[in-house]
């Protein structure tokens, strides 16, 4: 196990470690446009090439996994916000409005960090790193499904409806928001175009270029964990991030283990639910003002978080 986990904790810590050092040397602005390059061509890119590569066969076993992890993350971050407002005065339940907007923007960002991993950079090589080639597709539809579904799907939604932006809030603006993602095109393009037949050449630098893009993620993650800032958010981002990286795929492996799926692929579907909070929803902060400082510690704690609970995980389910 020792050996798993140098391999699992090699690259985080590398281009981590490496972010943290930058981080005294780069500017805000080079942060911004490495966010915004990862948005519009890193992430597209990414989920092109491995909806190119992804195998259907699994039927809507995994998606249909994938898609439950989501909507069991949402319904406890609810209720643990319901149970919050319960417990607390009439005064500070009138304080604490839900038509403030940055109550609402609160409450938004606290549902992107419990709902949100981190799938396609940390889960894929945590997958590689520690399960065999034969459960690799499990891990890239589970994958490919949180992010069309989760990241780019739900949390575009959530963000818009919560978002504490000038612009007035219809259904329709939502919408648009939606269908205006770039993986979303990218994704149905990558599947639709399997049957085309690229040179090896071509091939070979795409699948090279998902592990460069996921370098540069990684590479962000350090470059902003030096913004955090202590503050009241820090207690809904440990909040989170425990729902996170613990609760949720300690529940997932215990049902898994219910339902007979064992070895390795209990441990990618564990893998692969408790991935530490997207690095998405710090560009969807910037789009839709959204409470950057709980979005930034909830990261920041769900790595950490990550790396303590790694050898359970492996102890437990592999």
């Amino acid at each position: 196990m020792i050996e798993n986990l140098f391999h699992a904790y090699t690259p985080l810590l590398t281009w981590i470690g490496l972010g943290l050092v930058l981080s005294r040397f780069i500017p805000d602005s080079f942060l911004k446009l490495l966010g915004y390059g990862l948005y519009w061509v890193g992430v597209p890119l990414q989920l092109f090439v491995l909806a190119r590569h992804t195998d259907l066969s699994h039927g809507g076993l995994i998606p249909a996994i994938a898609i439950g992890v989501l909507l069991l993350s949402l319904v406890f971050a609810l209720l643990f916000w319901w149970g919050l407002r319960v417990s607390t005065s009439p005064k500070q339940q009138a304080e604490n409005s839900f038509d403030d907007p940055v109550v609402r923007a609160s409450l938004g960002s606290f549902i992107l960090a419990t709902i949100l991993g981190n799938t396609g950079f940390v889960g894929l090589t945590l997958a590689q790193v520690l399960t065999g080639p034969s459960n690799m597709d499990w891990a890239v539809l589970f994958s490919v499904t949180n992010n069309v579904i989760g990241t780019y799907g739900i949390a575009v939604l959530i963000a818009s409806y919560f978002g504490n932006r000038e612009i007035k809030n219809h259904w329709w603006i939502q919408v648009r928001d939606l269908i205006t993602v770039p993986s979303l095109w990218a994704f149905f393009i990558g599947l639709n175009t399997q049957f085309i037949k690229l040179p090896p050449v071509v091939e070979s630098g795409l699948e090279q270029a998902v592990w460069v893009v996921i370098a540069f993620a990684l590479l962000l993650v350090g470059l902003r964990m030096t913004a955090i800032k202590i503050g009241n958010s820090l207690k809904m981002a440990i909040v989170a991030s425990l729902l996170k990286v613990l609760i949720v795929p300690l529940l997932v492996g215990l049902g898994a283990t219910y339902v007979g799926v064992i070895g390795e692929p209990r441990l990618v579907l564990v893998l692969m639910s408790g991935t530490p909070t997207g690095l998405s929803v710090l560009i969807l902060a910037e789009v839709y003002e959204l409470d950057r400082n709980l979005l930034a510690s909830s990261i920041a704690l769900t790595f950490v978080g990550l790396l303590l609970v790694l050898p359970l995980w492996l102890a437990w389910f592999s």
